[in-house]
């Protein structure tokens, strides 16, 4: 299929309709799907969460899950796919996780760029120490099992890129630097590369440790690191000088990255405007930039 490609400026006003008005599209998933076989990590237990109460104050409705102990991966398939695809890690500060605000809501934006999405509804942590690890076990399991799965989903094995929001952020964040497994093989999606083929971090959450002032021990920056565009605004308490930290040290090894850093804004806003800020519009430059890699279509 021959793929067309907008300019800078065609982009810009395309897709700030897609956004605009993806919230009026349906938001329910083609399936929901386990990513660990039963009796294994994070298969060994069976539940996919419980949600909590719904808050008066968010319109529209935002749901959170906490207990998760089996993650599974909520599938938005596009319906005239171009072969890349996205991992979306929600945010929840590892507590619960936000599979809509954080994921189906950015998951229908990008289907209509001929991208297919999948949300991961990974572990919930009780490890105070290392919140991040059962959800990097989760964010590399879930890599290895769509290359592995690519046939099925229709998707190229070199276009499968990471997405995280806030604490998911932190997790991609950490993901993104690996170079290795954080966890021992148990089957042969094992054998295939968790490494994403491009990197978005979306208002990454506690990246920077301020007593060290440099970015959190497991991030571990070297030239393998993917292509990675980064969001944060100025008023965000997680701090931006970790998104700034973070893109620093990929120009110091020249991976090829993008970064903005918005006036105002807060945390938490996902693929929604907020009043008052223009931080509504990064969802204009991810396509932009997602275009300009060739990794997206009008």
């Amino acid at each position: 299929m021959k793929t067309s490609y907008l300019s800078p400026i065609g982009i810009a006003s395309a897709c700030v309709l897609i956004w605009i008005t993806h919230l009026s599209v349906p938001l329910n998933a083609q399936e929901n799907i386990p990513i660990w076989p039963k009796g294994t990590l994070g298969g060994a237990a069976n539940s996919t969460g419980t949600p909590l109460p719904m808050r008066d104050a968010d319109v529209p409705p935002i749901t959170r899950v906490e207990k998760i102990t089996q993650p599974t991966m909520d599938v938005f398939l596009s319906d005239n796919p171009n072969g890349t695809a996205i991992l979306i890690l929600p945010g929840g500060g590892f507590r619960y996780v936000v599979p809509d605000l954080e994921g189906a809501e950015a998951a229908k934006a990008l289907n209509q760029l001929g991208i297919s999405v999948f949300v991961l509804r990974y572990r919930t942590s009780v490890d105070a120490q290392k919140p991040w690890l059962e959800p990097l076990h989760d964010s590399q399991r879930a890599i290895r099992y769509l290359r592995a799965n690519a046939d099925k989903y229709k998707l190229k094995k070199e276009q499968i890129g990471l997405l995280g929001f806030s604490a998911g952020g932190q997790v991609a964040a950490i993901h993104g630097t690996q170079l290795e497994s954080s966890y021992a093989n148990i089957d042969e999606v094992d054998d295939v590369s968790f490494r994403p083929d491009f990197l978005m971090l979306i208002y990454p959450w506690k990246i920077y440790d301020a007593k060290e002032s440099k970015l959190i021990a497991p991030i571990q920056v070297t030239n393998k690191v993917p292509p990675t565009f980064v969001v944060h605004t100025h008023d965000d308490q997680s701090t931006a000088i970790g998104a700034a930290q973070f893109y620093i040290e990929l120009k110091k090894v020249d991976v090829s990255a993008e970064l903005h850093v918005y006036f105002n804004g807060g945390h938490g806003y996902g693929v929604r405007s907020r009043k008052d800020s223009a931080i509504g519009t990064w969802q204009a430059r991810s396509v932009e930039w997602l275009q300009l890699r060739k990794l997206g279509r009008d």
